[in-house]
């Protein structure tokens, strides 16, 4: 198979390390422009930072968002699961019209679960 590359990689000797960010499962449990209580299978370290994907009946959305606190909320079969308090940082304007429109819609219509994913360093 011929190589597609333009440019040939260099092997690193000893070595070089980095991170991944990857998106990870969460549910909403409720929401407002500003921030977010979400439920989550792992820990969040408190003030971390982290990219958020926010499914809200539409286009998702993507902010970044500081974790306030995050603490054990519930024990199911033997497994954690961890409450976290999510503080928006500096959503950009669409994103602010589209968490105020399900917001609206959430109160005109209330219930079911809200989606979500979190970026989090591997």
């Amino acid at each position: 198979m011929a190589d597609k590359r333009s440019l040939d990689r260099i092997p690193i000797t000893g070595g070089a390390g980095g991170e991944a960010t990857v998106f990870h499962p969460m549910t909403i449990l409720d929401i407002n422009e500003r921030g977010a209580r979400i439920e989550t299978a792992y820990a969040l370290r408190n003030d971390s930072l982290h990219d958020f994907r926010l499914m809200l009946n539409g286009p998702s959305v993507v902010l970044k968002g500081r974790i306030v606190y995050c603490q054990v909320g519930d024990l199911r079969a033997g497994v954690a699961f961890y409450r976290c308090g999510v503080e928006f940082i500096n959503p950009a304007s669409h994103v602010i019209e589209a968490l105020r429109d399900f917001v609206a819609q959430q109160e005109a219509a209330p219930g079911g679960v809200i989606e979500g994913e979190v970026a989090a360093e591997m």
